[in-house]
């Protein structure tokens, strides 16, 4: 009797024992049942995001991800921006996307905006957690909002933007200062776009050598407007207008305006992933020298047209940017101008990343060069612009990584 006893008390805290390791294994969590997830943005805080968002693994090439997070902005007509948050989901979430959109205002800090940032990545990462074994440790919490009522916006989307910015750099034979000054007008809707942008710039150098002192001074105002009505999804039309003077373009006065209009091979709507654009300007330049031009000209007021086309495209294997225009004057066509501007980045393969940018611009409408001579100091000091068929620059670059794939851990220690 004491024997069944003992083995039936032995019996029971086996079974106990088994019931209570079942139950703590099938709660347990660990990194293998966590997402890896490949943040593609180049300007977030990602430190921030690791230490905030801590129930996904962070791989460090696309190609190892569950789900590829494409993080990209635009700015809005209040100088705030509008983030689109796509998602890829790959590998177990195979074909399963979704987006996420959420707007920031102009006078949110960056800490405001990368909090922003976590909070919507966390609303989308919510519908792949809740496949996995890491949901059971997911709790979701509702801030009622105290009231519902409509916002009102008193400025009526008018954004006014003021800014006056300094520069100043020196040595003993050698000094500079850079002042510019600019204010901004904006009011953008879904219907309307308008910008205005004023400012003057002062740039000043002094250069003295073996007892000579040689002073650079150059000065330039300008003045521009843009006006756009939105047609439809993918037409556009409206004007650009500019004045403007600068003493190293020998422009005493230069006025522009430029009706023009836009189509979009894309829905508008679609901006922030990519745009195929063609925007056609055509317009009159009236225009007053400083000196008298290789033409014999004082003044001159011709009509001219431009052609712009636009490609953009954020997409999970890169992105490219690319700008093609070209225009020329009416009165003669050999004066023209054609300009290619290009920025590239492709992730050709695992860890592999090519970088482009560069522009190149064919000129033969440089009505504005002065007929007298230009001294050594005026070309060493760039005082005036001088003769050129084109102008041209460019960067190139590659990056490879390759090691671990995970990198989770935040260490700021003596800075990144």
């Amino acid at each position: 009797m004491q024997t069944s006893k003992i083995l039936f008390l032995f019996l029971l805290l086996l079974s106990s024992v088994l019931f209570s390791t079942e139950t703590s294994d099938s709660t347990k969590i660990s990194n293998n049942d966590f997402i890896d997830v490949y943040i593609d943005c180049n300007y977030c805080d990602t430190d921030f995001i690791r230490t905030e968002i801590n129930f996904v693994n962070y791989v460090i090439d696309r190609k190892d991800a569950d789900l590829h997070i494409l993080v990209t902005h635009q700015t809005t007509g209040s100088n705030g921006r509008e983030y689109t948050l796509t998602f890829f989901g790959k590998r177990k979430f195979k074909s399963d996307n979704d987006t996420v959109k959420f707007f920031t205002q102009q006078d949110d800090t960056d800490d405001d905006s990368r909090k922003q940032l976590v909070k919507y990545l966390k609303l989308g990462l919510i519908k792949y957690i809740a496949e996995t074994n890491v949901a059971k440790s997911i709790s979701i919490k509702y801030d009622a909002p105290e009231t519902n009522n409509k916002v009102v916006d008193n400025w009526d989307y008018w954004v006014f933007r003021t800014r006056l910015r300094g520069y100043f750099r020196g040595e003993e034979s050698y000094q500079s200062k850079y002042l510019n000054g600019s204010l901004n007008i904006n009011r953008i809707t879904e219907d309307w776009k308008l910008r205005f942008k004023a400012g003057t710039n002062y740039n000043e150098q002094v250069f003295s050598y073996a007892g000579n002192e040689i002073v650079n001074i150059s000065r330039g105002n300008y003045s521009h407007v843009t006006l756009v009505k939105s047609v439809s999804e993918h037409w556009s039309a409206g004007f650009t207008g500019r004045v403007d003077n600068s003493s190293y373009s020998n422009y005493k006065l230069r006025t522009q305006f430029y009706p023009a209009i836009e189509y979009n091979i894309h829905p508008y709507s679609e901006s922030t992933r990519k745009i195929l654009r063609f925007l056609y300007r055509v317009g009159y330049s009236y225009t007053k020298y400083n000196e008298e031009t290789i033409y014999n000209k004082m003044e001159d007021g011709l009509f001219k047209q431009s052609l712009e086309v636009v490609l953009e495209l954020k997409q999970p294997w890169g992105t490219v940017e690319t700008t093609l225009e070209g225009s020329n004057y009416f009165h003669d066509f050999s004066k023209n101008r054609l300009s290619l501007y290009m920025e590239l980045s492709l992730k050709l393969f695992k860890g592999f990343t090519l970088d482009l940018d560069g522009g190149y611009t064919m000129i033969h409408d440089q009505l504005n060069l002065p007929k007298s001579d230009i001294s050594d100091e005026d070309i060493l000091l760039q005082r005036r612009q001088m003769e050129t068929q084109y102008n041209y620059w460019g960067s190139v670059g590659i990056s490879y990584t390759f090691g671990s794939i995970y990198n989770n851990i935040v260490n700021p220690r003596f800075g990144n």
